[in-house]
Parts: C-alpha cells; structure tokens; sequence
C-alpha cells in the first residue's frame, strides 16, 4: 500500500505565545528541534525524542508535533499496530493507530491536542484508513491534573472527536477490564466494506467462545 503523506500546518494563539502545529514531520526536520523536558508521560525526553524520530521514518509513520519556536511542547504519533496487540492480528494495511499524544503540562487547556488531531486529519491520505486509538486510564495522568477517571476520560473523548474518533465497542480483556477504558475510531470514507468487516472481527474476536 502505499503511503502518500501531505504537509500541512496551523498556527495557533496561546497564552505563553504562538505554536506551530505541524505535520507530518520528516525526520530530518524533527532533528532541527529540541524536545521540551516535559515530555515524559512514556519514557525520559531524550528516549521519547528517539522513538518518534524512528517513528517517523517507517514507511506508514506519521509525526504531528506542536513546536514553540524551535522547541517541540506536544505531539502525536500513528503507525501500525504493535505485533503483539490483536489490532495487528488481521494484517491490515489500511489500519493505523494512534500511539501516543502528549501536551506540556504548560500549554494544557490551549487546544493544542484537539488541533493536533485536526491536522493529522487535514491529510487526504487519511480517507484511505481506520485510524484507532485505544485509551487506557494507567497512562492518563490523573496526579497531575487532579481529575477523577471520568472527568479525564470526557476531556479524551473531546480530543479524540475533534480528530473525528468515535467511540467503538470491543470485547478487548484489557479494554474490558475497566470502564473507563475504551477503543476510538475514524473510518476513512474511502475504506472499503472489506476493510470494515476486518476491523469487525478484530473488535469481537471472543463472540464464538462460549
């Protein structure tokens, strides 16, 4: 399959300034920026740096990041499902996930998550794919927030809809196994019904075990 990727970008007004949102990055522009030291909701800045970098360079992978002059305070992260996840099971070319998406805790509350997404979404090529995400409520950062799983898990929803993800049910055992877990989605409008039935079957893979 191949994977058409068009530049696009959005200014965006801020309290602590103007941000660039951008993407998707090519790697060699990703190394032009440094990486704010707030970012550490996955892995220490500098490790995070290096695995959105490799990101970038696979041949479905796609960087989104929000930069403050040349310093990157926010990015998203779409490539194939990891192997050992069910997403990856069905072999789909035309499935993509949503890996990671951080904000610095600075520029929260500026819309800068939800324009992220938009622009990732900007991209025609992305009619061609299942975008999913799968939210867990472990990696939400509840402390540094003060919100309860609920409260955190309305203010994804909002996010991930403004990207055009809906919520989809699924009988995932790790998704199942709290409520506030879920699994998000955007289906291109040029997948195809094949497509579709796959990704079905992926999201109910237990229904005949009884």
């Amino acid at each position: 399959m191949e994977h058409r990727k068009t530049y696009n970008a959005k200014e965006l007004k801020t309290p602590q300034g103007s941000v660039l949102i951008e993407g998707p990055v090519l790697p060699e522009n990703l190394k032009k920026y440094g990486f704010h030291e707030g970012l550490v909701a996955f892995r220490p800045p500098l490790q995070q740096q290096k695995a959105i970098y490799e990101i970038s360079q696979l041949p479905e992978g796609r960087i989104v990041i929000a930069r403050h002059n040349d310093t990157i305070i926010g990015y998203v992260t779409f490539l194939y499902p990891d192997p050992l996840e069910r997403w990856s099971e069905g072999n789909m070319e035309d499935l993509l996930e949503l890996g990671a998406i951080e904000v610095i805790s600075d520029y929260r509350g500026c819309g800068i998550g939800k324009n992220m997404l938009r622009v990732a979404m900007m991209d025609d090529a992305m009619e061609d794919f299942i975008i999913i995400t799968t939210e867990y409520y472990w990696h939400w950062d509840l402390k540094g927030t003060g919100l309860n799983v609920w409260e955190y898990r309305k203010i994804m929803e909002k996010m991930m809809n403004a990207g055009g993800l809906e919520y989809f049910a699924t009988d995932d055992p790790e998704i199942s196994s709290h409520p506030a877990n879920c699994l998000m989605a955007r289906i291109g409008k040029r997948v195809g019904m094949d497509s579709i039935q796959a990704f079905d079957q992926l999201r109910f893979m237990n229904r005949y075990m009884y």
